[in-house]
């Protein structure tokens, strides 16, 4: 009697047959385009970018509050008028 000996089982799916020949082996997927900023540029370097762009936003939002501040200041009159006009709706006159 002649004895086989077993198959040995592979550790990893890359030794593994499928047993269906018409499909292919699978296989990680490889990004073959990369963006210029994760190709060159450090971590740190991006989050110094984010940052700045953050504080520049930041700033802009302060320069428009204080420039809606002084218009009001100098026109208090026309917040109470929108406000009416809002009440009011659009069909209807406001002064007469």
């Amino acid at each position: 009697m002649d004895v086989a000996s077993p198959i040995p089982l592979a550790s990893s799916s890359n030794g593994r047959q499928s047993g269906k020949p018409w499909k292919a082996q699978k296989t990680a997927t490889v990004r073959t385009h990369l963006q210029k900023g994760v190709k060159t540029k450090t971590w740190h370097d991006r989050v110094r970018k984010t940052q700045k762009a953050l504080s520049i936003k930041k700033l802009e939002t302060e320069l428009k509050e204080e420039k809606q501040a002084d218009f009001q200041r100098n026109y208090p009159g026309t917040e109470k008028t929108a406000r009416l006009r809002r009440k009011a709706g659009r069909s209807k006159k406001i002064h007469g």
